[in-house]
């Protein structure tokens, strides 16, 4: 039951954020992340794939980690990994990412990242009164460990770093640009974490090919 309530209330949390900010910021199938170059493409060299092709579901490149009463899941916003999601996933990841890119840049500065590489992380409690500590989150790429430089809140009561049942508290993370998601991965939150994101990314990668291959169809 709890996967059950986890995985309806991520999504919905997502929309309501960027439902929240103002309305929703539509993409161009041609822009590219935020805090990168236009037509940078970090799993492979060359043009984005399109946009709104996709199938994986946010479950499908999610890093989750199991604390003692509380559930994390963590999931890369590059543009060339969320364009692997279907249409609706892919809209309410690019329209929170889009509806803060001014607050996510004014904190960069402040940290001193030109470059920056953004990660959605939630805390999902599933036992009362559970806490969490949302900076001892690490990521760990080719031998270097990544803290995060900065977070912005994206939901009321995040600082208080606790969590009643069934909540959930969520923040946009901000990394030194130099993390790179095309390699793999280790995830840390506090004492536990997880290595599947080598896994993670085979899947993404064979959902990369796919959509090339629609997409070709679709223009014969």
């Amino acid at each position: 039951m709890t996967r059950q309530l986890w995985t309806v209330a991520l999504p919905l949390a997502l929309t309501a954020i960027a439902a929240g900010c103002g309305g929703a910021v539509r993409e161009a199938a041609e822009q590219g992340p935020v805090g990168a170059a236009p037509g940078h493409d970090t799993l492979e060299a060359g043009a984005l794939i399109p946009a709104g092709y996709g199938t994986l579901r946010q479950d499908d490149i999610a890093v989750r980690i199991e604390l003692e009463g509380v559930q994390v899941k963590a999931i890369p916003l590059d543009e060339s990994i969320i364009r692997t999601l279907s249409p609706d996933s892919y809209r309410a990841l690019r329209d929170l990412k889009e509806s803060r890119r001014v607050e996510v840049e004014s904190i960069a500065q402040r940290s001193g990242a030109h470059q920056y590489d953004l990660w959605y992380v939630s805390f999902f409690a599933i036992a009362p009164e559970a806490r969490f500590s949302p900076m001892e989150f690490i990521v760990t790429s080719n031998g270097r460990d990544f803290r995060p430089l900065n977070l912005l809140p994206l939901t009321p009561g995040f600082g208080g770093q606790r969590l009643r049942v069934r909540e959930v508290q969520s923040a946009i993370y901000i990394f030194d640009g130099a993390l790179d998601a095309a390699q793999p991965l280790t995830v840390r939150a506090e004492t536990a974490r997880n290595d599947e994101w080598a896994s993670i990314l085979r899947r993404i990668e064979l959902e990369r090919a796919a959509i090339r291959s629609r997409v070709q169809r679709a223009g014969d």
